[in-house]
Order: structure tokens, then sequence, then C-alpha cells
């Protein structure tokens, strides 16, 4: 969202900072840092996804035995992490 955001092909009727306060406060999500051991993960994966948001996402689904919600057809057609779209 970040990266959309700042190469203007997201637009937010808030600020980017309002939006992540907004996600930290919501008791219902978790924030996860991006770790030594994600990005090991990120690195063992191989070279099926290769948009790196896409493998750190992945990655963080996979250390932290997560199910990912997500509607990206290369994500689901690794078959790298267990989905839900």
């Amino acid at each position: 969202m970040g990266v959309l955001t700042g190469q203007g092909r997201l637009r937010l009727k808030i600020s980017l900072d309002q939006v992540f306060e907004e996600l930290q406060a919501n008791p219902l999500l978790r924030v996860l840092p991006l770790t030594y051991e994600i990005a090991a993960e990120v690195a063992s994966m191989g070279t099926t996804l290769r948009d790196p948001a896409d493998r750190a996402i992945v990655a963080t689904a996979r250390v932290h035995r997560l199910r990912l919600v997500t509607s990206d057809q290369r994500i689901i057609e690794s078959k790298l992490v267990s989905v839900i779209y």
C-alpha cells in the first residue's frame, strides 16, 4: 500500500500514517514485523513468486502458520501457503 501510494497508483482519503494507526488500534488485527526468520523464508522460497512484497507476505504467513486471505492468482496458484479466496 505504501509503495502504491508513493507511486501515485493508489489514493487514500486519509494519510498512510492514519491507516497504520487504525490497523494497530484494531484488536482484531495484528501487524507482524519482518523478522530474520521471515527474511530467511523469503530467500528459501525459490522463484515461484517474483514480486518482493508477495514473497514477504507469503513468507510471513508460512512462518506464523497462518492462512492468507487473497484473490491474487499468482499466490493462489503457487500453493506456497494455505489461502482463503
